[in-house]
């Protein structure tokens, strides 16, 4: 298991009511199942991750969250995740209003950008390749590069408390100057 996974994990409130946007293959939510036994929701585009969620018996539709969540009312889950889903949004400012508003909390993890290893490679004029950003620039899903500073200054902005936070690189926490040894930030955040 990925440490951001242990983090999540260890975040969620047992038996609470999560919606996971951006679920993948399903890892997590059956993990949140199992250990926290919340009653999940899961939102993936992806119509091969979706079979594979269906076969692992997990409640999973398809859909694109860029569209919105407007099939949920205001506060209907104590928690919404959106586990490395960010980045890869065409509107992320949007789908994180739409998180909050339908969450009493969200967990956002996402790669960080300014990880020392993507600096380095961006001054010798590259593409950053890394094992939080593991695409080639032809390849890539993320859409949006974000560093943890630039989540922290947008939250602030955005007048979204930081409840949590944590930082890991090569499955360790990442405790000193994460914005530049941290490669994923995740973070709780309540509005």
């Amino acid at each position: 298991m990925k440490l951001q996974d242990r983090i999540i994990v260890d975040w969620t409130p047992e038996g609470s009511t999560v919606l996971d946007l951006g679920c993948g293959d399903g890892d997590l939510l059956s993990l949140l199942i199992t250990e926290k036994k919340v009653h999940a929701q899961g939102i993936e585009i992806d119509p091969g991750a979706l079979r594979n969620c269906v076969a692992k018996g997990l409640n999973v539709f398809q859909e694109d969250i860029d569209g919105g969540l407007s099939v949920f009312p205001d506060k209907s889950f104590d928690l919404v995740i959106l586990d490395e889903s960010l980045q890869e949004v065409k509107k992320p400012d949007f789908v994180l209003k739409e998180a909050l508003r339908v969450g009493r909390k969200a967990i956002v993890a996402f790669p960080n950008f300014a990880y020392y290893s993507s600096r380095v490679q961006i001054l010798f004029g590259k593409v950053p390749v890394t094992p939080s950003l593991p695409f080639e620039w032809y390849d890539t899903p993320n859409l949006h590069f974000l560093s943890t500073a630039d989540f922290v200054e947008y939250c602030r902005k955005r007048g979204f408390r930081i409840e949590n936070s944590a930082f890991t690189a090569s499955g360790r926490r990442v405790r000193f100057l994460p914005n530049l040894f941290a490669q994923v930030g995740i973070f709780q955040i309540s509005d």
